[in-house]
């Protein structure tokens, strides 16, 4: 095992992060195609926060985690990328920004002057404008690969035919039938537990009356509930599974990225990919981050950030770390283990998850067994024996 920081810092990182706090979202717990949603003030100052955050962390010359050559208060667009799912609403994009504003803040050093001797400073204050590369799910299935993904719907049958989830769904109905007078018109079916769980979080953050009423360790009961089924949903038991789509589909984007940071010729630094809570939950489950951390196996909270970081050890081979702020909740990162160990070679982290990465829109369409949505309908799959058996990512 090696540090994962050397004297000159970090080469770079790769960041995933949960939007922040956002308006009631339905998700529809037989397919998981959602409503639009909107981020919320609170949303936004959280996101804020974690980019002040990030700063302090990767772009503060005295940290120990700074990113070497890196700008630390003017914002270089060629250094960062940062790149968001616009499905869904706002939330997820207009996060990114408010994150933005906390990483790389208002600064009179982009001022210029004019050939007149005017100096000129950008409005408010100095602000600085980072562009966001946005994607929506009919451009591409990396963000949302379990829509319209039948071998995800296959996986959603048996998690929800398993006898863990009818065990589950037991011991939860004296819970869910007690919780029934708070919920509105919202089902109390567990199958719809994560938007059970959404009314009565976002209820409890905004409603006043509701969060004098509603009975001690309620929330805290839904959100276990909630976890134990998304976990259940997003994960698999094997690493190229169909209930690990959620990442399965970024992880070429990550290969590719940490790849080029060990190239003198490329500039980026820092990527960032603003995302939901699913990304998290199959992330740890394909790193084995879970074995030793089992808590976090559920829900990333708002504002929740994976870091991914690069560097060197002393003998110049490059390495890769995880670590997990939660949310608000935690006030650090935290150190996470990948297949048992605080760091790996990049090398070895590629391998390890190579097999596991679904690389382009046509190997999605094989993997799903999805031959018409989605883009899917110009390729060609009249010579593929597998197509509608057990097809390449589908776990039986």
């Amino acid at each position: 095992m090696v540090s994962t920081t050397t004297a000159a810092g970090l080469v770079g990182v790769f960041l995933f992060v949960r939007h922040g706090d956002r308006t009631a979202y339905y998700q529809d717990p037989a397919t998981y195609n959602s409503s639009q949603a909107y981020i919320t003030r609170l949303g936004e100052l959280q996101e804020f926060q974690l980019g002040g955050f990030l700063h302090d962390t990767y772009l503060n010359p005295d940290s120990p985690s700074v990113i070497h050559n890196m700008s630390s208060d003017r914002a270089d667009i060629d250094q960062l990328v940062v790149r968001a799912d616009a499905g869904g609403g706002n939330a997820i994009v207009n996060s990114a920004y408010a994150l933005i504003q906390g990483l790389y803040p208002p600064t009179q050093e982009i001022s210029i002057i004019l050939a007149n001797g005017t100096t000129i400073l950008p409005p408010l204050g100095g602000y600085q404008y980072v562009p966001v590369q946005t994607l929506e799910s009919w451009q591409g299935p990396s963000f949302t690969g379990w829509m319209d993904c039948n071998y995800f719907q296959l996986h959603l049958g048996r998690v929800y035919a398993s006898s863990a989830f009818k065990d589950m769904s037991t011991t939860a109905a004296p819970f869910l039938t007690a919780l029934k007078p708070y919920l509105g018109t919202v089902s109390n079916n567990f199958t719809n537990i994560w938007n059970i769980y959404d009314h009565v979080n976002t209820q409890y953050t905004y409603n006043q009356t509701y969060y004098k009423t509603l009975p001690p360790t309620f929330l805290q009961q839904a959100r276990y509930y909630a976890d134990w089924v998304q976990r259940s949903v997003f994960t698999d038991s094997v690493s190229n599974g169909i209930g690990q789509i959620a990442i399965r589909g970024i992880l070429s984007e990550v290969f590719n990225v940490l790849g080029n940071m060990t190239r003198t010729s490329n500039k980026v630094r820092m990527n960032i990919q603003e995302t939901d809570y699913k990304q998290f939950i199959s992330l740890f489950n394909v790193t084995n981050a879970t074995l030793t951390d089992p808590d976090i196996a559920g829900i990333a909270n708002y504002a929740s950030v994976v870091a991914l970081e690069l560097s060197q050890d002393s003998q110049g081979q490059y390495e890769v770390s995880m670590k997990f702020k939660n949310g608000t909740e935690d006030s650090q990162f935290r150190q996470l283990k990948m297949f048992g160990n605080k760091s790996i070679s990049l090398d070895s982290f590629s391998k390890h998850l190579y097999w596991t990465a679904i690389n382009s829109t046509v190997e999605w369409c094989f993997a799903c067994n999805q031959t018409v949505l989605r883009g899917c309908d110009v390729f060609n799959y009249s010579n593929d024996p597998y197509l509608h058996g057990n097809g390449v990512g589908y776990s039986g």
